[in-house]
């Protein structure tokens, strides 16, 4: 039976391996995809005008390993061709396989879902519970969001509710106002503690809220709209006026750090910015989508129609945002297999779980792969060792990544089109 091979790998420390070091260059490792900076190929990247704590720690792990890492099937190691027909054969026996992690690029993310079509396979990113909180007000109620360069040039009245946006230590200074703009900004942070990023950039309060996040989004959004309100905390009560007042507010709230049932808090925010709207101008902004998940998502739904937690079913797609959730899948035994993807570092380790897995991940995550039932095929990361494009926070551009080296290792992409080659051979020999 023939196969699809991938393209042998050239020796990374052959002289004609490493790739000029690109400047500008885009960070993959979060969904702000800061572009300003440079990054020096080394040993390991050196990150060039920026001191990012996030882009500097992420890249300490793509220090050349003293010796290669090779992909391995049940802790033995294999060949890439060995692990690539041993995953198409348990991808080809599996009844209702599961496709998580999804940490990967647009190339990437467009051949899972192609993979996913030839095996009914669920998909979900390691980010899905976050994903779906910023996804439930949208449909339904819709969306008001604004894009970074908006806050940058026209906000005068940002909101920090319930964050204090450290999981993207750039957020305040790719928006900060330029240094000879009329344009006068307060930053308020509600429920949360000021960075030093936000206190160089603007005029800076905090509010304490009213009761927790759920009651002091509420309160905030009666106020807003000038309904009464039972003995309102003053700070609150002169901050909806100051959100009336605002030429063009700005709500920023982060996903992964809300509670259970955070959507209610999403579509409460939403609710007050569309009564903004009346009379001035707002917006939201939702600081998400690490490790690709905004790609994921928006692919996803670019290809299907439907967003992730749906299903490739004999019945066509099926959206379930709780039942599809990776935990609960795990923990019921709902599915009986894993592939797993975590292509931009070691920080999204496959999940422990008594079914068989295939792991397409950063090499450093090879020791979490060494066990029986588990393919591991270790895979580039876009941006350092290969090309891509991811989509950025705002949803309104898709950002190229570029290479500044080659360690001779597959793309996720590369990866699953051998897999769905494998797979269509089988189907043709079962016929």
């Amino acid at each position: 039976m023939n196969t699809t091979t991938l393209a042998p790998a050239p020796d990374p420390s052959s002289a004609a391996a490493p790739l000029a070091a690109c400047a500008p260059w885009t960070c993959p490792f979060c969904s702000l995809l800061c572009d300003g900076f440079g990054l020096q190929d080394g040993d390991p990247p050196q990150l060039l005008g920026s001191d990012c704590p996030r882009a500097t720690k992420a890249l300490a792990a793509f220090a050349r390993p003293a010796a290669p890492v090779t992909p391995s099937i049940d802790g033995a190691p294999a060949t890439l061709e060995a692990t690539l027909d041993a995953a198409a054969a348990r991808l080809a026996g599996a009844r209702q396989p599961l496709f998580g992690g999804l940490a990967t690029d647009v190339a990437g993310m467009r051949q899972l879902y192609r993979l996913a079509n030839a095996c009914g396979a669920i998909l979900d990113h390691a980010h899905g519970d976050a994903l779906m909180h910023a996804l439930r007000p949208l449909q339904d109620r819709g969306q008001m969001f604004t894009t970074l360069s908006e806050i940058h040039t026209r906000a005068d009245l940002v909101v920090c509710f319930g964050t204090d946006a450290t999981n993207y230590p750039e957020f305040f200074r790719r928006c900060a106002p330029t240094a000879n703009s009329e344009l006068q900004r307060r930053t308020v942070f509600v429920g949360a503690v000021p960075p030093a990023q936000a206190i160089e950039s603007s005029s800076v309060d905090i509010v304490a809220g009213q009761g927790d996040l759920f009651d002091t989004a509420a309160t905030l959004a009666a106020l807003v709209e000038q309904r009464r309100v039972s003995r309102p905390a003053p700070e609150l009560a002169e901050l909806a006026d100051a959100l009336r007042a605002a030429r063009y507010a700005v709500l920023v709230w982060e996903p992964a750090q809300l509670p259970a049932h955070g959507a209610l808090i999403g579509e409460t925010l939403l609710r007050l910015v569309m009564s903004l709207n009346r009379s001035t101008r707002a917006g939201m902004f939702a600081l998400g989508g690490l490790d690709g998940a905004q790609t994921a998502n928006a692919a996803m739904t670019w290809l299907s129609g439907l967003p992730l937690r749906s299903r490739v079913g004999p019945r066509g797609l099926e959206h379930q945002p709780l039942q599809y959730a990776t935990g609960r899948l795990l923990a019921g035994d709902e599915v009986d297999l894993l592939l797993w993807v975590a292509s931009f570092g070691p920080n999204l380790p496959p999940p422990p779980t008594g079914i068989p897995r295939i792991v397409l991940c950063h090499p450093a995550l090879a020791a979490h792969c060494a066990e029986k039932g588990t393919i591991f095929i270790p895979v580039a990361t876009p941006g350092v060792n290969a090309s891509g494009h991811l989509l950025r926070a705002d949803g309104v551009v898709a950002l190229p990544l570029h290479a500044i080296r080659d360690d001779g290792l597959p793309g996720v992409a590369d990866v699953a089109r051998a897999l769905d080659a494998r797979l269509a051979l089988v189907a043709e020999d079962a016929r």
